[in-house]
């Protein structure tokens, strides 16, 4: 079983005890079915295609959920627990490495990282992946030397094939949750998912991480 379906599994068994073989047996023919429009993401050599695999299941549950009759707020709940519980550091050491990552960030070592991820993102994209652009100019990441612009969302275009962009911001929220986690604050000031035309990513280090 892939890593992110345990944390699926977990939480079906403990909201639906008596559906719980159902529901996940209808997510699995969902992600069957979605994960047809995720195959390119095996290939891509966009780091951030690689989310899709997860939105994909993501996607799959929601659909399950929606066909129950579950409500909007009560899917949110549940799905934003589930992505906590699998974005959360599972050890100390886990959580170290973390907040680790902000701080070597602005040392030339880290300066090198991000502009190989740069490479990395720049090529050619898929027309179903995402459209990243990288920021490293200090005076526009609060003096981190490291933002970026999602252009194009692969999540997006994923729900919007099947007609679930609505659930998209679910998991617009869960960036909050993960930057948290690295000791670090989320400043965005739109979503494509919310109508903005670009999803920025700007962070600052909390204070005690510096």
């Amino acid at each position: 079983m892939d890593d992110h379906k345990k944390y699926f599994l977990r939480f079906i068994q403990s909201y639906y005890p008596e559906t719980a073989e159902d529901i996940l047996a209808a997510t699995e023919q969902h992600f069957s079915i979605i994960s047809k429009d995720i195959a390119f993401v095996k290939t891509s050599e966009n780091p951030l295609d690689k989310r899709l695999d997860f939105s994909g299941y993501f996607l799959a549950f929601i659909k399950t959920l929606d066909e129950k009759g579950e409500t909007y707020d009560n899917i949110r709940k549940i799905c934003l627990e589930i992505t906590t519980a699998y974005v959360q550091p599972k050890s100390k050491v886990e959580e170290f490495v973390k907040q680790l990552v902000p701080r070597l960030i602005v040392t030339w070592v880290g300066q090198r990282v991000v502009k190989s991820f740069q490479k990395k993102i720049s090529g050619k994209a898929s027309a179903d992946g995402f459209v990243v652009t990288i920021i490293t100019d200090k005076t526009k990441t609060y003096g981190l030397g490291y933002g970026l612009d999602i252009i194009e969302c692969g999540i997006c275009k994923l729900f919007g094939k099947h007609n679930y962009s609505h659930y998209v911001p679910i998991l617009c929220e869960v960036d909050k949750i993960t930057s948290g986690f690295a000791g670090l604050e989320l400043i965005r000031t739109g979503t494509i998912a919310n109508g903005g035309e670009k999803c920025d990513f700007r962070f600052k280090r909390k204070q005690g991480n510096q």
